[in-house]
């Protein structure tokens, strides 16, 4: 499917290491590696990254991105290191419900709101975010427009927007509305939308 994508035009590969954010360590580690050195368009891999050791070795792989979700949320300190030592190559996932920040693979809520997480991870070093409304992440309903409006204009910094992106009519809302990307999932493979059609859509 990697390799589908990017013949397809894709220009990155989001990948989530669903063992991972479930278990807490990746298990997937083995096929991660070997769609990096198969592609040549970069990935970025979250889903159980919850050590520094770990997300170097993702990134030794052939990562060009690790996201951070549940540790950012449980170890602020280490988004601290993580970010001095990776740079731009570090992501915070913001996984939104009702406003409020889920953990653990969606399965934890918390009483953090999206905005007051996003401005104390800014303070912590990082530089771009992946917004997904959990409760529309393979719905093909449509994205949470008024979330990731208020997620950017609280940062100022690039939002990726997931979850329930369902038609090309959406991805160009999207990039109007300002944000950096958008990560398509279900739509793909059920082919509500076409890949190479949704790439020409939004270009320049």
């Amino acid at each position: 499917m990697a390799l589908r994508w990017q013949s397809l035009g894709a220009t990155r590969l989001h990948i989530v290491d669903l063992d991972g954010a479930a278990s807490g360590e990746p298990g997937n580690l083995d096929v991660i590696g070997r769609i990096a050195q198969t592609i040549f368009i970069p990935i970025q891999v979250g889903g159980g990254l919850r050590s520094v050791e770990t997300m170097g070795k993702v990134l030794n792989l052939g990562a060009d991105r690790v996201v951070m979700g549940t540790s950012a949320v449980n170890k602020p300190q280490m988004v601290s290191e993580v970010c001095r030592r990776f740079g731009q190559s570090v992501v915070v996932s913001i996984d939104a419900r009702g406003g409020y920040v889920a953990t653990h693979g969606w399965q934890e809520a918390t009483e953090i709101p999206v905005v007051k997480f996003a401005r104390a991870m800014m303070d912590l070093g990082v530089r771009r975010f992946v917004y997904t409304d959990i409760g529309r992440d393979g719905t093909l309903t449509e994205p949470n427009f008024s979330g990731i409006f208020e997620l950017m204009e609280a940062t100022k910094f690039p939002v990726i927007a997931s979850g329930g992106v369902a038609n090309i009519l959406h991805l160009k809302l999207l990039r109007k509305l300002g944000a950096e990307g958008a990560i398509i999932g279900k739509a793909l493979y059920t082919g509500d939308i076409n890949l190479p059609e949704a790439l020409s859509a939004v270009a320049g």
